[in-house]
């Protein structure tokens, strides 16, 4: 800052040329000159909100593991022996509807994430709570991101959409035998995918529950890629079967854009990487994609971030579904085929919407 002829003025280098003023003006400078301005702040924290997540579903697990097992080997042991003597107590509690945590849903973490790509949940019906539901959510992407954000946390006001219903996201049942990831996962009302997990929540836990199950599972991860519209669901019944079973209503769910925020290798039928995924996926449960986003400082780089691209979650209507104790094929196979012609009109009637060409059409696989 130096004097001039009018009076106190500020140099500007991005303007090139000198300004002069009271000394409101003189902030205002200095504002546009201070590199942390609001909007690069809230970007940043969008950034780090998205991070912890990425690291949280790829590495957490294993991590918090090893530093388990470390922890028994040095004078802390004690620490590590308590939460393990808390783990065989509380082993059977994610099986019984876990224990979830508004506090951690409405965590303002979450609405960084919510806005950096930006993910939004579209109602279009409303939900009983004198009901239970199945949620068959489409498609599953590398991480589901828009699952996670839309029914695991409060920052697109899932609750506040379908009062007094209760979402639970059914994941892999070995991510509930990693310590500590056991229990951030059950503060988001988080459940593993199992059938007694699904069966306690939809018959010993009362009206409101909505369990979403993400259909095309690991199978449909190995085909997700930017431009692609296509689901795992043709052999896919076993959600049907359980909702005959309880008497649980299906609501087919769509979320546009899904696919892409992570470009992927897809590998082809028969060759050695697609039998490489096949079988982990057969043994493990997952199956290892190799993909990439953008870059942590950049997004004209490579690495693990996803890309910033709009997630638009549609909640379409719910299928009324009997209660059958012992449905059989017949049965299973009719009410599949009405939600799959359920999921296809949802995808039409909205695809253009949310920046699809109206001559789009969904794969179902």
């Amino acid at each position: 800052m130096r004097m001039d002829a009018k009076g106190w003025g500020v140099w500007c280098p991005s303007a090139s040329r000198f300004i002069t003023g009271t000394g409101s003006n003189i902030l205002s400078a200095l504002q546009d000159l201070f590199w942390l301005s609001k909007s690069k702040v809230e970007k940043q924290l969008q950034i780090i909100s998205v991070l912890q997540w990425v690291l949280t579903f790829l590495i957490m697990g294993i991590a918090c593991t090893l530093i388990l097992m470390y922890i028994l080997c040095t004078d802390c042991w004690a620490i590590a022996a308590l939460y393990l003597a808390w783990l065989v107590f509380d082993w059977n509690t994610p099986k019984k509807g876990g224990r979830r945590s508004q506090w951690v849903r409405n965590w303002a973490i979450w609405r960084y994430f919510r806005d950096y790509f930006p993910i939004r949940l579209v109602k279009t019906h409303n939900l009983l709570t004198t009901r239970n539901y199945i949620f068959g959510y489409h498609p599953h992407g590398i991480m589901g991101l828009g699952a996670f954000c839309n029914f695991s946390t409060e920052a697109t006001g899932v609750s506040q959409k379908f009062p007094g219903i209760r979402p639970y996201l059914a994941t892999l049942a070995g991510n509930f035998r990693m310590p500590i990831l056991r229990d951030y996962l059950m503060s988001g009302g988080i459940c593993p995918v199992n059938r007694d997990s699904i069966d306690y929540i939809l018959s010993k836990n009362g009206s409101g529950n909505a369990i979403i199950i993400v259909v095309g599972g690991a199978a449909e991860s190995l085909n997700c890629t930017p431009g692609k519209n296509s689901v795992t669901l043709k052999n896919r019944k076993g959600f049907v079967k359980l909702a005959l079973r309880h008497g649980a209503d299906l609501v087919p769910v769509y979320s546009f854009g899904e696919n892409e925020v992570y470009k992927q290798v897809i590998f082809e039928e028969g060759s050695w990487g697609r039998w490489v995924q096949k079988k982990f996926q057969k043994h493990i449960g997952f199956a290892p994609c190799i993909f990439h986003g953008r870059g942590l400082f950049s997004s004209n780089t490579w690495g693990l971030l996803p890309y910033s691209k709009p997630i638009t979650t549609v909640v379409g209507e719910p299928i009324t579904i009997p209660k059958i104790d012992n449905p059989s094929q017949k049965e299973v196979d009719f009410y599949h085929s009405m939600y799959v012609d359920s999921l296809i009109k949802l995808f039409d009637k909205y695809k253009s919407k949310f920046g699809l060409p109206e001559t789009d059409v969904l794969e179902v696989n």
